[in-house]
C-alpha cells in the first residue's frame, strides 16, 4: 500500500492550498456575515481547473478521480474556507456533475458539463422532504405524466444552494409506491431549472453555513420536459445511490480540513500567548494533549478518507471506508474546533479569530448529509453482521 502523492496529486494539492489561502479567513468572516455565496472563490477554484477534476475530459474536466478530489478539497478548506468547500463541491461536481456524466443525454452532457465545470452554472439537489429525512424511500413529491412530459407537485426541506443555482436534479415518484411492491421502484430524477413557473423556496434561518443557503423548496405543477430526465424512468434508485455515495468522501474532506485549520488557529495562538511569566501557554501540557488528541483523530479520518477515494477509483467495495471515515471525521472536527476555542479562551468566541465560524459550521456534518445514527447502524449491519432495527 502505497501512501506517497503522485507529482500531478501534489501540484493540484498545492494550487489548492494557495487558493485558500489568498481568499483568507477574513474573506469567509465577511462573507458568512452577509449571509453571501462564495462566488469570487467558487470562480477561482473553477479557473484553476479544481471544480472537474473527475469529470470527462471531453467536457472540458480533468477525467480523474475522488482520490484527487478528496485532496483538493481538504487544502481549499484547511487553507481558510472551512467545512462548506465540501459541500459547494457537492452540489456542482457530484450533485450536479456526475448524475449527468453517468445518466445524462448525450445532449445534457454537451450543454450542462461545461458550464459545471467552468463554474457558469451552480447546481443543487433536491431530495430531502419533511416526512421522509433520511428515508428516501418515503418520499411523496410526484411527477405524474402529462402528455410528453411531467407535472411535479410536492415538497423539500433543508435544500442548499437553491437561491445561487440555475439546475436542480429533483428526486420524485413516478409511480405510486403499491402496496406490497418493491419500495426502490418507481423512484426518478429530473435536471430542471430553479427559475420555473411553480417552483418555489423560501430560506431556512440557521446556526450556520451561512454561505450557503438552506431552503424549503414547493413544487406547484412544475412542468418538466422529457429531455429533462436523468437515467431510468421510475428506475432511479441505483442511480441515485451513485450520485449521493460520494458525497459522504467530499464532506468528509472538507471536515479534515476545517480539523486542520482550528489546530492551526490554536496552535498559533498558544505559542504567541502568554500569561503566567515568559513561557507561552502552549507549553502547557493541559493544552497540547487535547489539541494532540483531536490531531491524532483527524489524521485517522484522513487516512480512512484516502482508504474511500482509492477504492471508489479501483472500482471495489467503499461504503464501509466512506461512511467510517465520515463518522470519524464529523466527530473529531467537533471536538477540534471545541478544543481550539478553549484554547484561546474568550478570544475563541470572538468572530476576529475566526474558530467560531468553524465550529458553527462543522455541528451539521453530526447529522448531515447522513445522521451518525445511522452511519453506526450501516456499520453494525453491513460490517458486524447484525440485524436491522428498523
Amino acid at each position: 500500500m502505497d501512501f506517497r502523492l503522485t507529482e500531478e496529486q501534489n501540484m493540484m494539492a498545492k494550487t489548492a492550498r494557495q487558493i485558500g489561502e489568498r481568499f483568507g479567513l477574513d474573506y469567509w468572516r465577511r462573507q458568512d456575515e452577509a449571509k453571501a455565496f462564495p462566488r469570487e472563490f467558487w470562480k477561482a477554484v473553477c479557473d484553476a481547473g479544481l471544480c472537474g477534476v473527475a469529470l470527462p475530459e471531453e467536457h472540458g474536466g480533468a477525467g480523474l478521480g475522488m482520490q484527487e478530489m478528496a485532496l483538493i478539497i481538504e487544502n481549499l478548506a484547511a487553507g481558510a474556507g472551512g467545512s462548506t468547500v465540501g459541500q459547494l463541491f457537492m452540489v456542482n461536481p457530484i450533485f450536479g456533475g456526475v448524475s449527468i456524466s453517468r445518466f445524462g443525454t448525450p445532449a445534457m452532457k454537451a450543454d450542462l458539463l461545461p458550464k459545471i465545470i467552468s463554474g457558469e452554472i451552480n447546481c443543487c439537489m433536491a431530495l430531502t422532504e419533511p416526512d421522509a429525512g433520511s428515508n428516501t424511500l418515503e418520499i411523496k413529491t410526484f411527477a405524474h405524466a402529462d402528455g410528453r412530459g411531467w407535472r411535479l407537485n410536492g415538497s423539500k426541506i433543508w435544500i442548499t444552494a437553491v437561491p445561487d443555482a440555475a439546475k436542480m436534479l429533483v428526486v420524485a415518484r413516478t409511480t405510486k409506491l403499491a402496496e406490497g411492491g418493491r419500495r426502490t421502484a418507481g423512484l426518478s430524477m429530473f435536471m430542471i431549472d430553479v427559475d420555473r413557473a411553480g417552483l418555489s423556496h423560501q430560506a431556512i434561518a440557521k446556526v450556520g453555513t451561512n454561505t450557503l443557503a438552506s431552503s424549503n423548496v414547493f413544487f406547484d405543477n412544475v412542468r418538466i420536459a422529457p429531455e429533462e430526465l436523468v437515467g431510468t424512468l421510475d428506475g432511479g434508485w441505483n442511480e441515485l445511490l451513485d450520485v449521493l455515495n460520494t458525497e459522504r468522501i467530499v464532506t468528509t474532506a472538507g471536515l479534515v480540513g476545517t480539523g486542520e485549520l482550528a489546530l492551526r488557529l490554536a496552535v498559533d495562538y498558544a505559542n504567541q500567548r502568554k500569561v503566567f511569566g515568559s513561557t507561552p501557554i502552549s507549553a502547557y501540557q493541559g493544552l497540547q494533549f487535547p489539541l494532540a488528541q483531536c490531531h491524532a483523530e483527524i489524521e485517522s479520518a484522513r487516512l480512512m478518507n484516502y482508504k474511500a477515494a482509492a477504492n471508489f477509483d479501483a472500482g471495489l467495495p467503499y461504503g464501509s471506508d466512506a461512511n467510517i471515515a465520515k463518522l470519524l471525521a464529523a466527530q473529531a472536527v467537533s471536538r477540534a474546533t471545541e478544543r481550539s476555542m478553549q484554547t484561546m479562551g474568550g478570544m475563541g468566541f470572538a468572530k476576529e479569530c475566526h474558530v467560531e465560524r468553524l465550529w458553527r459550521d462543522c455541528r451539521l456534518f453530526r447529522f448531515a448529509p447522513i445522521s451518525e445514527e445511522m452511519v453506526l447502524n450501516y456499520i453494525a449491519v453491513h460490517d458486524l453482521c447484525m440485524p436491522r432495527s428498523y
